[in-house]
């Protein structure tokens, strides 16, 4: 696809950048430091659109010339927002919140350019098998999942062993709803 203005990924996560590469974008990226917090009274998607929008401010001079893409996945269960862990007991709390049930993995996408910008969220549910504290205490010490909301990554260990079903774009849950973000990309080139 030919965009009418370069790309830019806003992030630092390996993760979003391959998904975008094996989208077949080209692409920079260029990140800026961003406190990832929100005010009460949001609701999970609320949150992950309010984070991604925040996150795509910072960008105003870039998206002058640019394309420019941020992203935030929140996980939720019942509507409680599971961030990043800070440790390893705290990882293994959210292990255990959503161990054995279904859960919410929501990405926010937040697009900025010449012509304006938007943002929009896919939501997909992830059911679990339930695990062992052991098994779940062995994933945390083996694969420190401190960067990734939920304290979890689809694509380890983790998603290959605890994951029962998914309803839902699997890209989102790794960190970028590719297809939802590809024709969305392609509506800005006609």
């Amino acid at each position: 696809m030919h965009l009418p203005y370069p790309l830019i990924l806003a992030s630092n996560s390996p993760r979003r950048k391959e998904l975008l590469a094996n989208a077949g974008f080209q692409f920079k990226i260029v990140v800026k430091p961003v406190i990832e917090t929100i005010s009460k009274g949001h609701t999970p998607v609320s949150a992950a659109i309010a984070i991604a929008e925040k996150k795509i401010s910072m960008y105003a001079n870039l998206a002058k010339n640019n394309i420019v893409i941020c992203a935030d996945t929140i996980v939720a269960i019942n509507d409680k927002i599971l961030g990043k862990a800070k440790n390893a007991d705290d990882a293994l709390r959210m292990l255990q919140l959503i161990n054995g049930k279904t859960h919410e993995v929501i990405t926010a996408v937040a697009i900025s350019y010449p012509k304006g910008k938007f943002s929009f969220s896919v939501t997909t549910e992830v059911t679990l098998y339930r695990l062992e504290t052991d098994e779940l205490k062995a994933y945390i010490r083996a694969y420190k999942p401190f960067d990734k909301a939920g304290a979890y990554g689809i694509q380890e260990w983790f998603g290959h062993a605890g994951v029962k079903k998914i309803n839902g774009s699997y890209t989102n849950v790794v960190g970028l709803p590719v297809s939802q973000l590809y024709n969305k990309l392609k509506s800005l080139s006609t």
